[in-house]
C-alpha cells in the first residue's frame, strides 16, 4: 500500500466524512474491542454501528455493505441471545471448526459471492459490484461463525476488513476507511487471543 498517497486520500475524505460516521466508528471499534475479550457487550454495540451504517451504505450506493450491515442486525440478535444463554448457564466455548465445518464455510461464501454479485450487477447501479460482493460474502460467513464462537471467523473478518480499506477510500469514506484498517490490526490481535485462549482451557482442534 502506498502510505503517503493512503493518508492523503484519508485527509481529503475526512473533510466531506459526517459525525454520523465517527460514531459509527466508534461503536465499531468498541465492537471488535468486546469481541476479543468475548464480551458480550459486543452485540449492543455492534447494533448501533451497523444500523447508522445501513443508512451510510444506501447514501453511497454500496447496497451489498448496506444488505449486509441489514444482515448484521439481524445476526447480532441471534448471537447476543445465543451468549447470553450461556453467560447464564455456561460459557459458549471457543472451538475450530471441523473439516466438513470450513467445506460449508467456503462453499457459503463462494455462493454467497455469485448471488451478491449478480444482484448488484443486474438490479442496481452500483459502479464497484465485484469489490462489493467479495467483502459481503466474506462478512456473511464470519457473522455466523462469530455467532457459534468459531476460531475461523476471524479469518473472514481479517480478510473482509484488509480489502475494504481501498473500497472505502475509493468511496470517499475515510473515517470508514480507517476503521477498517484498524479492524484488520483488532482481528489479528482477536484471532491471537482466542488462539491463546484456546490452548489455556486445553481445548483441541
Amino acid at each position: 500500500m502506498n502510505i503517503p498517497f493512503f493518508w492523503e486520500q484519508v485527509q481529503q475524505g475526512a473533510a466531506n466524512s459526517s459525525w454520523l460516521e465517527l460514531i459509527a466508528v466508534l461503536f465499531g471499534l468498541a465492537s471488535v474491542v468486546y469481541a476479543m475479550k468475548e464480551k458480550i457487550l459486543v452485540y449492543p454495540t455492534g447494533i448501533v454501528n451497523v444500523l447508522i451504517y445501513v443508512y451510510i451504505c444506501a447514501q453511497y450506493k454500496l447496497y451489498a455493505d448496506m444488505a449486509i450491515n441489514a444482515y448484521y442486525f439481524a445476526m447480532s440478535i441471534y448471537g447476543w441471545v445465543l451468549w447470553g444463554k450461556h453467560t447464564r448457564q455456561t460459557t459458549l466455548a471457543i472451538t475450530y471448526s471441523s473439516g466438513k465445518e470450513r467445506f460449508l464455510a467456503i462453499l457459503l461464501t463462494l455462493v454467497s459471492f455469485v448471488i451478491i454479485y449478480f444482484v448488484l450487477s443486474s438490479f442496481t447501479d452500483s459502479d464497484v459490484p465485484v469489490w462489493d460482493a467479495v467483502t459481503t460474502s466474506f462478512f456473511v460467513v464470519a457473522m455466523v461463525l462469530m455467532a457459534k464462537k468459531k476460531m475461523e471467523h476471524w479469518i473472514g473478518w481479517i480478510l473482509g476488513d484488509l480489502i475494504s480499506v481501498p473500497l472505502y477510500i475509493y468511496k470517499g469514506l475515510a473515517f470508514t476507511a480507517v476503521q477498517y484498517l484498524v479492524f484488520t490490526v483488532l482481528a489479528v490481535m482477536g484471532y491471537m487471543m482466542w488462539k491463546k485462549t484456546v490452548a489455556e482451557r486445553g481445548l483441541e482442534k
